[in-house]
């Protein structure tokens, strides 16, 4: 089994709502369990500004499935719940955004798959709610998700009640 972890974005539509489907969602991956889900925290939108806040969090998955199957998993979600990806767009609105943080302590570099995220310790909105659920789990090549996340500004990011 590897520990996988989950980051979860939206900011269209009933975007908490969204996330707390989604949680349930990894919860029914074949050959996977849900371990952990961080809060909520609304988060100001990174990229692209003009567009609505978003709700984001995190879950740890314990699985048997390789890192591609689970990533193709994670896509299937997303087109569950409307998920468009126009060409060319980045940082765009979304009804959900799911990423694969980390993979256990494996380091993937393949095209649509890069593990762990590479920008992952800059990124409070995925690093936060990590910290919150994870703070022991390291970032290959990077060091502590805790470290990481002692030294991150968290303006624009809010727990959710």
């Amino acid at each position: 089994m590897t520990l996988a972890a989950v980051g979860l974005g939206a900011n269209l539509g009933a975007a908490a709502c969204t996330l707390e489907q989604a949680f349930a969602e990894l919860g029914r991956l074949p050959r996977s369990r849900l371990l952990r889900a961080s809060r909520l925290y609304r988060t100001r939108a990174w990229g692209r500004t003009d567009q609505p806040d978003f709700i984001n969090a995190v879950a740890l998955v314990e699985t048997e499935l390789a890192a591609p199957d689970l990533l193709q998993a994670l896509l299937a979600i997303e087109r569950g719940f409307g998920r468009e990806r126009p060409a060319g767009e980045r940082w765009g609105p979304r009804t959900l955004d799911l990423d694969l943080l980390l993979f256990g302590d494996a380091v993937i570099d393949q095209p649509g798959l890069r593990v762990p995220h590479p920008h992952l310790h800059e990124r409070a909105f995925a690093l936060l709610p990590l910290a919150e659920i994870a703070p022991e789990l390291r970032i290959p090549g990077r060091g502590s998700v805790a470290a990481h996340a002692a030294g991150m500004a968290a303006d624009g990011i809010e727990a959710l009640p």
